[in-house]
């Protein structure tokens, strides 16, 4: 069995975002609700691991809060001392939906640190492949400003960490997160030492980002892979976008790692996505990358949490993914699963298939 490493912090789940609810903030008709990004959907899946036995089957890690030596490897030095001090303040925004309270900033170096001890366990060798259970998620924070509840850039700092510390030329990013992984994209925009692929509803959040036309600059030409997928993509799709774009991208750069922004809100009972999964779906796709990695780096594949916002069904679909990284048979029951599998739509429509031929035909920039 694969040894597999799983870093979480309590720290990480006392992030206040605050009475946003789905908006920006309450007011006139929006009543005060919690955020829809909260700790249950990230502890529940910890306590799920707990309740089914297979927590005991990791490897535990626990990172320290990133310094800020790595963090401005991509962050700039006014958008930290601007989080720093809204943190200590104890209220704020970070930019575009991307309320923080309290401890904030400290607990997204946390949050960081997870996603780096991930990376570095499986770089080193102490685990074959590892999942970073990190909040707040980092997708979408940008260079100089948070946005959609991120405040740090979880992965594009790591990897930059691990490039620096670590033998590392290429790594490959796939984001399965329902939305659009702009951060991400921003940080490598120029290199060709990372391939930053995201498959993502087309035209949610952010606006207008994550076209298929969005390439890459000088050196990262053709090294940025946006793949829209229409709304009520389901399993058939998503499985199908795997093998037509996904592993083929990969065959073609070759990446010495693999790390997935691995967010659940394209499951059918995420009330921020118009997507059809189930948590069987993710345990496949964690398959498909795993038998990736294993022809192309070594197994290394390090999965980073991101989005996914209902309480009650993230936790299935982390297990899932946990479970199938572990090479384990301890599961956890989804009373959902098969029956969202019924659902009408499932199988790969005409149309979905047109925009996944539109994507196939950029990986020839890919070397």
């Amino acid at each position: 069995m694969p040894r597999t490493g799983f870093a979480f912090h309590e720290h990480c789940m006392w992030h206040d975002a605050g009475p946003s609810a789905i908006f920006d903030s309450p007011g006139e008709f929006v009543q005060p609700a919690p955020a829809a990004e909260h700790p249950e959907t990230k502890r529940r899946l910890r306590n799920l691991l707990e309740m089914s036995g297979l927590i005991d089957e990791l490897v535990p890690l626990k990172g320290e809060p990133a310094s800020e030596e790595d963090l401005l490897r991509f962050h700039t030095p006014a958008y930290l001392d601007r989080l720093a001090e809204m943190s200590d303040h104890g209220f704020g925004d970070a930019g575009d939906c991307a309320p923080l309270r309290k401890d904030s900033y400290t607990i997204a170096r946390r949050s960081t640190g997870q996603a780096m001890i991930a990376m570095d366990a499986v770089l080193s060798g102490r685990c074959d492949n590892a999942y970073a259970l990190c909040r707040p998620p980092g997708h979408h924070a940008e260079r100089d400003r948070g946005r959609g509840f991120c405040l740090l850039g979880n992965i594009p700092v790591a990897i930059m960490a691990m490039m620096a510390r670590h033998p590392l030329r290429r790594v490959a990013v796939i984001d399965w997160d329902v939305h659009h992984g702009n951060g991400t994209q921003q940080a490598f925009w120029a290199r060709d030492d990372v391939l930053a692929i995201s498959l993502h509803h087309d035209n949610n959040y952010p606006p207008d980002s994550g076209h298929r036309s969005e390439r890459g600059q000088g050196a990262g030409v053709g090294y940025t892979l946006n793949v829209p997928l229409p709304a009520g993509s389901g399993i058939g799709t998503y499985l199908a976008t795997l093998d037509q774009v996904v592993i083929p991208a990969l065959e073609r750069y070759r990446p010495e790692l693999i790390v997935v922004a691995c967010g659940f809100d394209a499951s059918a009972m995420d009330p921020l996505g118009c997507m059809l999964l189930n948590s069987s779906t993710y345990a496949t796709m964690t398959q498909k990358l795993l038998d990736s990695a294993e022809r192309l780096c070594a197994g290394r594949l390090v999965m980073v949490h991101e989005g996914g916002y209902s309480a009650g069904y993230v936790p299935f679909c982390g297990h899932a993914v946990i479970q199938t990284l572990a090479g384990s048979q301890t599961e956890a029951h989804d009373p959902m699963n098969d029956e969202i599998a019924r659902w009408g739509q499932q199988t790969l429509q005409t149309h979905q298939q047109a925009w996944l031929d539109q994507a196939a035909a950029l990986l020839e920039d890919i070397r």
